[in-house]
């Protein structure tokens, strides 16, 4: 269950990385792969954060863990500043900071056996000594495998086990919050859902806080409680799941939105199609990253970089005409369907009428 207290704070916080270029490797730029964010997560919440490729989804959430130092701001977990620890104190605490990879197979040691890669952690942390075996079996239960998959090499699972081994090596330290860096991308849609449902469960179970990577937003509407949109480095649209998918408010979630396929066969939408490229965010555009492509873009937009501001509800944008142009958007119209779905529906019809009346006993 959901409480007010934080879990996590995140307050400006930037990742450069340095454009080395020559023999001599002079660094002749920086990458802004996370430009000045701020995030808050309360235990057994999910925050969903979506955005193309390359606008630093996942260096967030390595951030996040400190699995990489941030060229600035600052990270709170349960209280303490992350940043202020040294070696041995952040592996005492990175117990409870885990992550679940989006490859299930580069992500797991091909040379080591699934006892040996939960045994790891285990041994690292000093936990259950002396029964890691029975600790062992008990993990690849938890995540519906069996006991007997212990003795497996990598190579001998599906991606779906793989992807529920690398699930259990994460829950094996026990810890608070998880980072799931695009952990159902690579998976069929079938067994996508088997692993959300599986990620779902464990959260009820265990009380987990989630930063689910996607960019999937069907399985973000499914399992995210808040969603953040993240554009060239910074967070553009943070809110309620239920709030962001019925009333986008940045030009870019509409746009994003409206790239979902309807699963009603006939059903329309108007497609928002965004002009030209996304920029390199070695020299992304001044102002609004955003309105080189943006449809409602003014002159301040490229002279001013919009807040991320707040309503009383917690939807926040950072778009200077987010009101505007939420009055100016047409009211959404009733799905029309095509003459397919009629004839489906008769068809469907047709098949009740005729269905044989099966005599009573």
């Amino acid at each position: 269950m959901t409480t007010n207290a934080p879990l996590v704070q995140a307050q400006g916080l930037v990742k450069h990385f340095p454009e080395r270029r020559g023999l001599f490797g002079r660094v002749s730029g920086q990458v802004r792969a996370v430009d000045g964010v701020d995030l808050q997560l309360s235990a057994g919440e999910t925050l969903g954060v979506v955005g193309e490729s390359g606008c630093g989804k996942s260096t967030l959430g390595r951030l996040v863990l400190r699995l990489i130092e941030p060229t600035a701001g600052k990270l709170v977990f349960e209280g303490q500043d992350l940043g202020a620890l040294d070696a041995v104190q952040l592996r005492a605490r990175r117990r409870a900071l885990q992550i679940i990879f989006q490859d299930p197979y580069s992500s797991l040691n091909p040379r080591m056996t699934v006892a040996q890669t939960l045994t790891e952690p285990l041994r690292l942390h000093g936990l259950h000594a002396g029964r890691e075996p029975q600790r062992v079996a008990e993990l690849l239960r938890t995540v519906g495998l069996a006991p007997e998959h212990a003795l497996r090499y990598p190579h001998e699972f599906s991606g779906g086990q793989r992807q529920r081994v690398g699930i259990a090596r994460a829950l094996a330290v026990e810890p608070r919050l998880i980072v799931c860096d695009e952990a159902v991308s690579a998976l069929d849609v079938s067994v996508q859902a088997q692993v959300v449902n599986l990620l779902q469960d464990l959260q009820r179970r265990f009380g987990l806080a989630y930063i689910f990577i996607a960019h999937d937003l069907a399985v973000v509407k499914h399992i995210a409680t808040r969603v953040a949109v993240m554009y060239l480095g910074r967070i553009v649209e943070s809110a309620d799941k239920d709030a962001l998918f019925a009333n986008p408010r940045h030009p870019y979630t509409q746009a994003l939105l409206s790239a979902i396929p309807q699963p009603e066969p006939g059903a329309r939408r108007e497609r928002m199609v965004l002009g030209g490229d996304v920029p390199s965010p070695l020299n992304p555009p001044s102002g609004c990253h955003f309105h080189t492509r943006c449809p409602h873009a003014q002159p301040v937009c490229s002279e001013r970089a919009p807040v991320l501001e707040a309503t009383p509800d917690g939807h926040a944008a950072a778009c200077h005409f987010w009101r505007e142009i939420q009055a100016r958007a047409p009211v959404a119209q009733p799905l029309v369907f095509a003459p397919a779905r009629r004839r489906l529906e008769r068809l469907q019809a047709a098949f009740i009428a005729t269905d044989p009346v099966v005599p009573s006993p």
